[in-house]
């Protein structure tokens, strides 16, 4: 489930354990970001046991950060997109078993999950 890109993406740069701080006008979204990427065992458990994971699997999101202020929005690389594709942002309130529709659900945060390494906190 996870890419391999994605495997030595993190074993090349260690991001586990680092806060990342991306501030509203960097964020594609406008929102801004404080989060903290997940090991293997939490992305595939966000995947197979929480929503809006279990909801976004299928079509191609991989877990691969967990929000820090509080809001339960995780983050998500997309397999479909290969290596250096978007991260998104998906709203856990707009996904359920009945569907999700994109355009409501999914923000992209960056244009490639790469930049995360320009918003490590130190």
């Amino acid at each position: 489930m996870i890419p391999d890109y994605w495997v030595r993406f993190v074993k090349a740069h260690d991001p586990l354990a680092k806060e990342i701080r991306i501030p509203e006008e960097a964020d594609m979204s406008q929102v801004g970001a404080d989060f903290q990427m997940m090991t293997a065992e939490d992305c595939l458990n966000e995947a197979t046991n929480f929503w809006p994971g279990i909801g976004v699997t299928k079509d191609g999101y991989v877990p691969v950060a967990e929000c820090l202020i509080g809001s339960g929005d995780p983050y998500f690389i997309n397999s479909n997109d290969g290596e250096g594709g978007p991260l998104y942002r998906i709203y856990h309130d707009s996904v359920s078993e009945e569907g999700y529709d994109t355009e409501v659900a999914v923000a992209i945060v960056l244009r490639s999950y790469e930049q995360v390494l320009s918003y490590v906190a130190t």
